[in-house]
């Protein structure tokens, strides 16, 4: 199977379905209510749930479904309902007239390569996060969209959740007075099995194995490597940090008014979990950004609430001087902090009672706050196919994607190196580690390669 498309095939290949397909108005021109035509790269669990975001909305159908496991395009062909075409071999996708945008949802290792010749191909992007592999990659792939004028949008759907957006204006409205830290969680428990060891084997039938690795290390089939179980292995995905702590890095970013890293270090391990997974099963991570701290918190073998000051728990914490922000599950928390109306007194022996009344002069800043929200996937793909008939950017474009996927993927190099790196975001280079540097690129298995 060739690898790689010319320019002049992929000329040859445009022109020979625009043969076949009747002629539309260019993207730019398209009506309110005209259907954005859909092709899906990827159709396993993170794929079905985006066809599940997407069929939601009137104005949009697949027209075409890629995958490379066989029975996956079977059941996303039943969903989506029609006689869509359907491939194993995503470049065909990208040569389609009838194809005006597509959603990549493969594994972490493809996006890179995918999202490039999408660009090239004229298509507008909708990819899952974490946006790439590698720092390197992520800067190409924002190259590309701008080179190629794409309208693009990482897969990070509290971007467009209204409760979401509802605590970045409370943020930035000064609710939480003066913003120091933040904190994060992913836990789970996994213990004592893991997912367990198995064998290399054949692939299963209908699978295709070699496209399935594409630009990574050739190794043979594996169960535990394949399906969502790639996120465990290193040469496919970065692991939980990036897989669940780029929705949250993400989700600060946008509250906290898109801030840049200034460093990062992290720490854990493989304490427990002997199942032959790459990635650790307790980690701890802390940014450095400018005046506040984000903490990231993963426990794979425990699933107890990380408990929090005054009993509550939360997926995301935002603590500022006039209060602290909780946030889980929709629900968002505003509990106000006191602040002292006089210094700290000298704590004299000999004036006690005076002591303790500066000790209790202090009040709440504010008053507390409880509100929900929605939170629906469904929000970031209607946002998506919006600014592709307004060509708006999206909620979370390609740039902004990279900045948070970038962070996670530092946090797995500070793990890996066990250091803290000092990062220059502008540069986009690590300043404190030169061997760290040669990290964020890798070289793509022949003949796979990554080019604007």
């Amino acid at each position: 199977m060739e690898k790689r498309i010319t320019r002049r095939r992929f000329g040859a290949g445009i022109a020979a379905v625009g043969a076949a397909v009747a002629a539309r108005p260019a993207l730019g021109t398209l009506g309110a209510n005209e259907r954005i035509r859909l092709g899906i790269i990827g159709v396993g669990n993170r794929g079905d749930q985006m066809i599940d975001a997407f069929i939601k909305h009137a104005d949009c159908e697949f027209t075409a479904i890629c995958d490379v496991y066989e029975p996956y395009i079977e059941f996303a062909k039943q969903k989506v309902g029609g006689n869509p075409f359907t491939t194993g071999d995503y470049r065909k996708v990208l040569d389609r007239k009838d194809v005006d945008a597509v959603v990549i949802a493969t594994p972490d290792h493809w996006h890179a390569l995918q999202f490039i010749d999408a660009c090239k191909a004229g298509k507008d992007i909708y990819v899952e996060k974490p946006l790439s592999l590698v720092v390197a990659e992520g800067r190409k792939m924002v190259e590309a969209a701008k080179k190629y004028d794409r309208i693009t949008q990482m897969g990070t759907q509290r971007r467009s959740a209204p409760v979401c957006r509802r605590i970045a204006e409370l943020v930035q409205s000064g609710a939480l007075g003066k913003v120091m830290a933040a904190r994060c969680v992913h836990i789970s428990n996994e213990y004592p099995m893991g997912m367990g060891r198995v064998p290399d084997s054949d692939p299963p039938p209908g699978l295709d194995w070699d496209m399935w690795l594409g630009p990574a290390p050739k190794v043979p089939y594996n169960e535990n490597r394949c399906f969502y179980k790639f996120r465990w292995f290193r040469s496919y995905s970065g692991g939980q940090v990036t897989n669940m702590a780029t929705h949250y890095i993400d989700m600060l970013h946008m509250a906290l008014g898109e801030p840049s890293p200034l460093g990062v270090f992290a720490g854990g391990g493989r304490y427990v979990l002997d199942d032959g997974r790459e990635i650790p099963d307790t980690m701890e991570v802390v940014w450095e950004y400018p005046g506040l701290m984000i903490n990231y918190t993963q426990y794979n073998a425990n699933r107890a609430p990380v408990s929090s000051v005054k009993g509550r728990n939360a997926e995301v914490e935002i603590r500022g001087t006039e209060g602290t922000l909780y946030y889980a599950g929709g629900r968002i928390e505003i509990v106000p902090e006191d602040v002292r109306l006089e210094p700290l007194p000298a704590l004299d022996p000999r004036k006690r009672q005076e002591n303790a009344r500066q000790a209790r002069a202090i009040r709440p800043a504010r008053e507390p706050l409880v509100e929900t929200g929605r939170l629906d996937p469904a929000d970031h793909a209607r946002n998506f196919l919006d600014c592709v008939k307004t060509r708006k950017p999206c909620h979370c474009p390609v740039e902004l994607g990279h900045r948070s996927t970038a962070a996670t993927l530092l946090a797995n190099l500070a793990y890996d190196r066990k250091r803290y790196l000092a990062w220059d975001a502008e540069k986009e280079q690590i300043t404190n580690d030169p061997e760290a540097n040669k990290l964020l690129s890798y070289e793509y298995r022949a003949p796979w390669k990554l080019e604007l």
